[in-house]
């Protein structure tokens, strides 16, 4: 007679042990619990984005998917920004995302465009200011988490750098999966639809209560503070200048001709004048000059004023 040997599923196993430490709810529970969170956001987001930046949003319930974060993550495709945050008492790892179209329409927005003439964002990663514009829009929609879960002590969410999806690391060899649920809300600018999730741990969510505060206007700033945060971050933003140098002018049939050791001289026969740009505007006009082994530029003329340039590396 052969014996036959019986392996168990890791997975079965994996799952049965999250059900029975409390990592893993049925589905009625998990349903129910992400709909509360559906009811915090709808009363608080829109009245928070309302009273800081004067726009209107609509939010509303997506629905939600449940499975290991990692594949949560990954289900959100590239399109989005993602930021790992955590809130003492309550979990020390989940995860905001939001789809970079809200993120980009959000800025045309602070900028002066019209809701109803901005169209659908093309798919591409954020830029560093945009980046810089999304860590705001996390601080929102955590600090709403943090008014309606019970978390003990009244801690501030810590949000870490938020980044787009093709930067986002992959987790170290020890790292364990933990089941979780990914929370999906609509969020509508004008025209433009987008989502925003919230990505929990189960363990952590099974645990909460969600209550909606009875005060709208604690998390609230005025629009004044926010668009002030909207500069400081642009100032503290990272941006690539680029030098042009005027050359004399040569005839078609030169340049066709020539090849590697040609020189070309600048145009300018005294001091070397050079226009700086960032983001294809010119900003400053400079002296080209050197000090020790580095080339340099002088500025000598502003050719944008502050708040013309800040507009622009905003856009």
């Amino acid at each position: 007679m052969t014996e036959l040997k019986t392996k168990s599923d890791p997975a079965m196993d994996r799952a049965l042990l999250a059900r029975l430490t409390g990592a893993l709810g049925d589905k009625a529970t998990i349903a129910k619990l992400c709909s509360d969170f559906c009811d915090l956001y709808t009363e608080f987001l829109p009245d928070i984005f309302h009273s800081e930046t004067g726009l209107t949003i609509e939010v509303a319930y997506s629905g939600h998917e449940t499975g290991l974060m990692s594949e949560l993550v990954a289900g959100l495709g590239d399109n989005v920004v993602l930021a790992d945050t955590q809130l003492r008492n309550w979990s020390p790892h989940f995860i905001l995302a939001c789809d970079n179209s809200f993120v980009i329409t959000l800025m045309e927005n602070l900028l002066g465009a019209l809701p109803e003439t901005i169209e659908e964002p093309i798919h591409r990663p954020l830029s560093r200011i945009e980046l810089d514009l999304s860590s705001m829009v996390f601080d929102k929609i955590a600090n709403v988490l943090r008014s309606g879960v019970n978390a003990a002590g009244g801690f501030e969410p810590l949000i870490e750098k938020p980044h787009n999806a093709e930067d986002r690391g992959k987790p170290e060899t020890d790292h364990v999966d933990e089941f979780a649920a990914a929370i999906k809300m609509r969020i509508d600018l004008g025209t433009v639809s987008s989502e925003f999730y919230l990505i929990v741990p189960q363990k952590a969510l099974l645990k909460t209560v969600v209550t909606v505060p009875r005060s709208k206007n604690q998390m609230s700033r005025n629009k004044k503070e926010w668009a002030e945060q909207i500069a400081e971050q642009v100032r503290r933003s990272q941006i690539t200048l680029e030098a042009r140098v005027r050359l004399q002018t040569l005839t078609l049939n030169t340049i066709s001709r020539l090849v590697a050791g040609d020189v070309i001289p600048f145009r300018d026969k005294s001091d070397v004048m050079v226009d700086v740009s960032a983001n294809g505007k010119d900003m400053y006009r400079c002296e080209f000059g050197r000090a020790g082994e580095h080339y340099t530029v002088r500025v000598k003329d502003n050719v944008s004023s502050e708040d013309e340039i800040l507009k622009h590396l905003m856009g």
